[in-house]
């Protein structure tokens, strides 16, 4: 009975590597199409990390100190990810006609904001990132040299839309 059961084992081991893997999709451009960037609860805090540690290391290429995560800014961000999606619309002004200082203030964080940065995507955080550097407005929040905290946070729809939000503040 074993012999059979070790037979069948590898027999079956042996028909899985024989089966194609799915084609890749290509898009009308003949460009792989992305695949949806599923965020589960477990990577959460990885993806704060892998942010910061990635604003830190572009920070420290531009010559400016490391800023670190901070529970109000996370707040504050938090809660703008969640209202773009509400809205429907990346914009900085919250469904109430709060704005990103108004936000910062409401979570009692003590020093000053000094910028925000939004995005509506399908993208990972590291592209959005690049996507940020590429623009001197949001690549100047991220760089800002008076920054020693920042907070950091998305919200993703059941169809995989993400919006992200990075508060940077004094």
């Amino acid at each position: 009975m074993t012999r059979v059961a070790l037979l069948f084992t590898v027999l079956l081991a042996t028909l899985t590597a024989c089966t194609q893997p799915a084609p890749m999709r290509l898009g009308p451009d003949g460009k792989p199409m992305p695949a949806v960037y599923s965020i589960g609860e477990r990577q959460a805090d990885q993806i704060q990390y892998r942010m910061l540690d990635s604003v830190n290391e572009l920070r420290r290429a531009a010559g400016a100190s490391p800023v670190r995560l901070n529970a109000q800014l996370n707040a504050a961000a938090a809660t703008h990810a969640r209202d773009m999606s509400v809205q429907n619309r990346p914009w900085h002004f919250g469904s109430d006609g709060s704005s990103p200082i108004d936000r910062v203030r409401r979570t009692g964080y003590p020093g000053q904001m000094l910028g925000e940065t939004i995005s509506e995507t399908f993208e990972t955080e590291l592209e959005t990132l690049a996507a940020w550097m590429q623009q001197e407005d949001t690549r100047n929040v991220i760089l800002d040299s008076r920054a020693r905290n920042m907070g950091f946070a998305f919200h993703q729809e059941a169809n995989g839309k993400i919006w992200w939000t990075l508060v940077m503040g004094s």
